[in-house]
């Protein structure tokens, strides 16, 4: 099984970070019952001060190398991912995307139903590459400038609605996908450090949020053992 994650700059981290991948890693290299792998194209974390995808300096130096592959960036939404995941699920030979986009997309580039069929675009786009794809998406996690700006809240849970309407529309047997829970206790004063990029807590919840999704709908991994509170 070949899991690939996806998303922007809450996926790939910034220097320093532990990242909520390297929390799906710990989780499947202890829940897991068979062989695994994670691929994709990028292992970089982002240098703020550079401003370039460069850093390798992840939160435990230990993170192993081939753990840290991903296709995410900095700035990086669905606009981004669609042109791209047709020859990426092809080069890597994925079965299982991960996905966590939007926020970047409604924030800075496209409305609520454009990045809506954007996220379609990308499915379509996955299976022609691999038919038998799973994908568990995860829907957006308004951040802080949703507080004090109502259009902008609004459009992120109409894309929400879009996102499960698609999600209904396009499910196949041959090819599932999943709609992971946002988490009810996520929390953007605790959960980030600086109202939108996830903080150790926050990436424990995003882990848990796509792990609990996989268990309970296709029996893979077991739940996900680790309370936030209980861990760096």
């Amino acid at each position: 099984m070949r899991f690939m994650f996806v998303g922007d700059s809450m996926t790939i981290g910034r220097a320093g970070d532990f990242t909520w991948r390297y929390r799906m890693w710990q989780h499947l290299a202890t829940s897991f019952d068979g062989p695994y792998e994670i691929v994709g194209p990028r292992t970089e974390l982002y240098d703020t001060p550079a401003n370039t995808p460069a850093s390798s300096a992840y939160g435990d130096p230990a993170f192993p190398a081939d753990a840290r592959r991903h296709l995410a960036g900095w700035g990086e939404g669905w606009l981004h991912m669609a042109p791209v995941i047709r020859e990426t699920v092809a080069a890597e030979r994925a079965d299982i995307l991960l996905v966590s986009l939007g926020l970047i997309d409604l924030g800075f580039y496209t409305d609520s139903a454009q990045t809506a069929l954007n996220a379609r675009t990308f499915i379509a786009e996955a299976r022609a590459a691999n038919p038998g794809v799973r994908i568990v998406l995860l829907p957006v996690i308004p951040n802080i400038r949703a507080r004090s700006d109502a259009p902008f809240a609004a459009e992120c849970d109409r894309f929400n609605e879009l996102l499960a309407k698609s999600v209904a529309d396009l499910d196949e047997p041959s090819s599932p996908l999943l709609l992971a829970s946002r988490p009810e206790s996520y929390a953007i004063d605790r959960d980030t450090y600086d109202g939108t990029h996830p903080g150790p807590s926050g990436e424990h919840k995003l882990a848990a949020a796509f792990a609990g999704a996989m268990h309970q709908a296709w029996g893979l991994g077991g739940r996900y053992g680790a309370a936030p509170r209980e861990h760096v």
